[in-house]
């Protein structure tokens, strides 16, 4: 099979079915602060969060116990990981963890106080549909919170980052992804920036907080 740049969903559910085994080990501690922050914020709304690509639950701990949290991702083998995980450490204020299509989100409009996605928008085959799945879910003055890589436009890394899309996207994520495909989206849709701030490792990763206007 020809390595392309696309991306399908089958394609990403079956590159994270693999990582379900050593994703902890390879992804948990590049990516803690992050996971942290976004857990911090979303714990400051407080309310229902909703966790789009929960994976094996690496994060559910971080929240307080008084956010209750939906977790969903594609990923089935993922999923297992994370309702062990919720059943060793007790995590009572988890309500639900199931497997669901970013794009397609079977939850009400306006049913959550705070969509949380975690270095999940670049791995999604069609990611401005998902984000706007994100804006009809939240309700309006809530907040959605992404962990997110931002790549480079133009210079050396961006072009390693064109460079090895084709691989990447076999992996189950892109590496290139440009700020300015964040505002494109942003334009006529009913969010607002709140916050836009470097994560480490490298300030590669973003921590972005968009509040969800009023209708």
């Amino acid at each position: 099979m020809a390595i392309t740049s696309v991306m399908d969903r089958d394609q990403v559910a079956e590159a994270y079915g693999r990582w379900a085994p050593v994703y902890d080990i390879v992804f948990g501690p590049v990516f803690r602060q992050g996971r942290r922050a976004a857990a911090r914020a979303a714990d400051s709304i407080g309310g229902r969060v909703l966790e789009v690509g929960v994976g094996t639950g690496l994060s559910l701990s971080d929240y307080g116990k008084g956010t209750r949290i939906v977790g969903i991702d594609i990923s089935e083998p993922m999923l297992d990981k994370a309702r062990k995980r919720v059943e060793a450490q007790g995590l009572t204020n988890v309500e639900a963890i199931q497997v669901m299509d970013a794009e397609n989100l079977a939850v009400p409009d306006a049913s959550f106080d705070v969509v949380v996605a975690q270095y999940v928008v670049t791995a999604i085959p069609n990611p401005e549909r998902a984000l706007n799945e994100f804006v009809r879910v939240v309700r309006p003055g809530g907040e959605i919170i992404l962990t997110t890589r931002i790549g480079a436009e133009t210079g050396l890394r961006g072009t390693i980052e064109k460079w090895l899309m084709p691989l990447t996207t076999k992996l189950g994520f892109r590496t290139e992804f440009p700020w300015a495909r964040y505002e494109r989206w942003a334009e006529g849709t009913k969010v607002r920036l709140l916050e836009r701030r470097a994560l480490p490792p490298m300030g590669h990763f973003w921590l972005l907080r968009y509040v969800r206007t009023a209708d």
